[in-house]
């Protein structure tokens, strides 16, 4: 490390190979934290976690069992070593549980009283927080894998859903329907993305080995396509030319 000190300092290298090589040491360097612990609640593996960001202090996580539980990651015995407590859980014994695997968990951005979960049983449900109960359940096709709600959007309440099915589903939590359907992968959705500076761009992956890059204000279909070999701006638009947005 210091050798890169040293040559940023006298300008033979570039300050990103430096950033690079600190960012590098210190992912090798992580190891679990001995002193902090959590409730053993899941029955089965745990799929998906997700830590709401305006307090920084509450957890969802979900799991194969279906289950979903909210912990309190605030220390307040005090003391070196702690567990985190769970607060409340949605467990097999709630008539609104999932009934296979919990696959994403998501607060929603800018309030805690509401958080999206999405499950292998065909459903996406938006949860009041206080109560525990679905305020609004999405019904799919198929498995769904995955759902991302943008935390920067201001000017629509979208969520975008990956399934089963080759097209990407947008459901608008203010009507409580699906209002928009993506067309251009060619394999089912794995993940979902909405980009954390333009509100209206999203990012699609498939089983097709592709990412597709949309902005979802057009009508044209995605605006590139990525891929193993990085990519072909201009193929991909000719290749998305008349896969619209229905």
């Amino acid at each position: 490390m210091l050798g890169f000190l040293t040559a940023r300092q006298a300008g033979l290298d570039d300050p990103l190979r430096l950033r690079r090589a600190e960012s590098t040491r210190r992912v090798l360097n992580l190891e679990l934290n001995h002193d902090r612990d959590v409730d053993r609640i899941h029955s089965n593996g745990i799929n998906t976690i997700d830590i709401e960001v305006i307090e920084g202090r509450y957890m969802l996580s979900g799991g194969a069992d279906g289950v979903i539980v909210v912990y309190d990651l605030e220390n307040n015995s005090r003391k070196p070593q702690y567990t985190c407590k769970a607060v409340c859980t949605v467990g097999r014994s709630s008539p609104y549980v999932h009934r296979f695997s919990v696959e994403t968990v998501q607060w929603y951005p800018h309030d805690t009283g509401m958080f999206v979960s999405s499950s292998f049983d065909q459903t996406m449900k938006v949860w009041d927080t206080e109560t525990l109960k679905p305020a609004e359940v999405f019904q799919f096709e198929g498995n769904v894998y995955c759902h991302h709600m943008s935390p920067i959007a201001r000017k629509h309440s979208l969520i975008a859903v990956g399934t089963k099915d080759q097209k990407v589903q947008l459901c608008d939590l203010k009507s409580g329907s699906r209002i928009q359907v993506l067309q251009g992968h060619r394999g089912e959705v794995l993940s979902v993305r909405w980009s954390p500076r333009y509100e209206h761009i999203l990012a699609t992956a498939s089983t097709d080995s592709r990412v597709l890059v949309w902005d979802v204000r057009r009508a044209s279909g995605s605006l590139f396509s990525l891929d193993q070999h990085n990519g072909d701006k201009s193929k991909a638009s000719s290749e998305h030319r008349d896969n619209g947005v229905k």
